[in-house]
């Protein structure tokens, strides 16, 4: 089936390195570590939010993507905040976050579970972290797959803006467990800007993978 939607910019994040329309644009060597090379990003991109430095390490990763991917746009001078939708998915959910505080609520004799960890303990509360920061307001759903599913994203995001029920959709794959993680966040639009290519499956999986 055709389509009248189009990407039109690409943030991927994995590695040590950031990618921006498939083009490599930062790298970081200094530290194996997750946490290290989100705050080398925050600093080398000039992204400034201090509520970053709270976030769990899931909504971090999707903060950074996303601050990046926006920066390719003003789309909230193109678009209204109720027709900017957020469509989002991962494998393993908030599991990070979850597993720590599990850990804060085993130990009876020495019982401290911590607010700042259950704040995050659902994994669409990055999605409110990106919402919040943009004053994006429209819909905004998160789905959990064992991989990137390309078909059914491609599909779902298609059917949202066909029906004009957004008119821009920040979308993608976030992923954070047990130190690995990866980041892919797309923009698509019902016209042709930026990248210009279709928002199809086969399109998605030729720029956006997840292995």
């Amino acid at each position: 089936m055709s389509t009248k939607n189009y990407i039109s910019a690409i943030c991927s994040i994995k590695n040590g390195k950031v990618f921006v329309n498939n083009t490599l644009d930062y790298t970081f060597t200094e530290s194996n570590e997750p946490i290290d090379f989100f705050k080398s990003v925050y600093k080398h991109y000039q992204l400034n939010y201090p509520k970053f430095y709270k976030m769990d390490s899931l909504s971090k990763l999707a903060f950074i993507a996303s601050e990046i991917l926006l920066k390719t746009q003003a789309i909230s001078k193109e678009h209204t905040p109720e027709n900017i939708a957020i469509i989002i998915a991962n494998s393993a959910s908030s599991l990070e976050i979850d597993t720590e505080h599990q850990q804060t609520i085993n130990d009876k004799a020495n019982y401290f579970p911590s607010p700042a960890n259950f704040v995050y303990t659902l994994p669409n509360i990055l999605i409110g972290e990106i919402a919040i920061r943009n004053k994006i307001k429209g819909e905004n759903t998160f789905f959990i797959f064992d991989k990137f599913d390309t078909l059914f994203m491609s599909s779902y995001i298609n059917s949202l803006l066909n029906s004009k029920k957004a008119s821009i959709c920040v979308a993608g794959w976030v992923d954070f467990y047990e130190n690995h993680y990866e980041a892919n966040l797309y923009l698509v639009e019902n016209s042709e800007k930026g990248l210009k290519s279709k928002h199809t499956a086969e399109e998605l999986n030729k720029r956006i993978t997840n292995n």
